[in-house]
Formats: C-alpha cells, sequence, structure tokens
C-alpha cells in the first residue's frame, strides 16, 4: 500500500526559494518536560527546520492546534515554536497557526495567516507522506498554491529485495494510517 500511497520525495531546485514551508502538526503533543514532546512524525519538523536553514524557504509556518477529541491546554503549534526558538531560528521567520483541529482547518486558517503577512506563493507543504495525498488536495482545494515536500516514510524507494516478500508486522500497523487517509481523501474528493 505504501509504494502505492505515498507521493515520492520532491527533488527540491536548490535554486529555488520558496517564502514559506508549511509543516502540519501531529508530530508533538502535549506533556514532557517542557510542556510537551516529539513523537513517531518529528521527521515533518526535522524537514521544516532544513527547509528554513538550507534557506530553501525564508520563513516557517506551523500549523496545528489541538486535534483531540476532548482538547487540553496544549497548543501545538504554539510548543513547536518554542522548540524553533531554542534552535536560534529568529522570532521574525515563524509563523503560527494555533487553532486548527484537522486539515482542512490547516489549510484554510494557514491561508488567511499567509495572505494577512503578504508571503507570496506557492509554498513547500511539509507533511507525512501517507498524509500528503490528503493534505495536497485539501490545500489546493482551499486555493492556497503548494508544492508538495513528503516525509517521515514508513519504507524506502530502493526497489524490490527479498524483505518485501516476507511477512511484516510493521506493514500491518501501518494500514490504520492507510486506512484513514484513503477514507479521509474519498470523503474531500466528493466533497
Amino acid at each position: 500500500m505504501e509504494r502505492i500511497w505515498d507521493i515520492k520525495a520532491y527533488p527540491v531546485n536548490n535554486n529555488r526559494k520558496y517564502s514559506c514551508v508549511i509543516v502540519l502538526g501531529g508530530f508533538s503533543s502535549g506533556g514532557g518536560a517542557d510542556g510537551g514532546h516529539f513523537n513517531n512524525s518529528a521527521d515533518r519538523f526535522i524537514q521544516g527546520v532544513k527547509l528554513l536553514q538550507t534557506n530553501q524557504a525564508s520563513h516557517i509556518l506551523i500549523s496545528g492546534g489541538n486535534g483531540q477529541l476532548v482538547p487540553g491546554e496544549f497548543k501545538e503549534a504554539a510548543w513547536v515554536k518554542t522548540q524553533l526558538l531554542k534552535l536560534n531560528i529568529p522570532d521574525s521567520l515563524i509563523l503560527v497557526e494555533s487553532n486548527s483541529k484537522n486539515t482542512i482547518e490547516n489549510a484554510r486558517f494557514s491561508k488567511v495567516l499567509l495572505k494577512k503577512v503578504k508571503l507570496p506563493p506557492p509554498y513547500l507543504l511539509v507533511t507525512s507522506a501517507f498524509h500528503m495525498r490528503r493534505a495536497s488536495m485539501i490545500f489546493r482545494k482551499a486555493g492556497v498554491d503548494i508544492v508538495p515536500y513528503p516525509c517521515n516514510y514508513f519504507h524506502t524507494w530502493n526497489g524490490l529485495g527479498l524483505m518485501d516478500f516476507l511477512p511484516d508486522a510493521g506493514t500491518l500497523s501501518n494500514w490504520e494510517f492507510y486506512t484513514k487517509e484513503l477514507v479521509g481523501y474519498m470523503v474531500n474528493y466528493l466533497k
């Protein structure tokens, strides 16, 4: 499923500079010593920071509030900003959208914020590879001109190998992610 669904890595043109990289939340949670912690989707954060620090993008927008059914105090984008500041990323380069609870709101609220600060499109969109197909569709339907930058792959693209023919419990556990994405994609496609 991963090989069929995931969008392959985007080879960023090092000569092109984007005004902003939009990093979708879902890579950190409340708790931890300083109020939050990174989870197994932290590659979203790493790739966003890398794109900013290699001058592929001039600003970084973290989009994510609290998507829990019973939301608590934790606002992901606000906490992530504290982590970016600890990495000496200037406050003037960081945009925070901390009200969204889902991908549709990520797109809607990010569009408003980007228009307010007058950063021109297109924007690099960073999210996990399993989520990129649906996220791209939602952002485009919202009228946000994005270039997909998938990351956090569950597999590699190194061709077929012997291990691809052996049973793998990890593949079964990843079906939850792909089933959710496929259903979400179909619902948003039909809207």
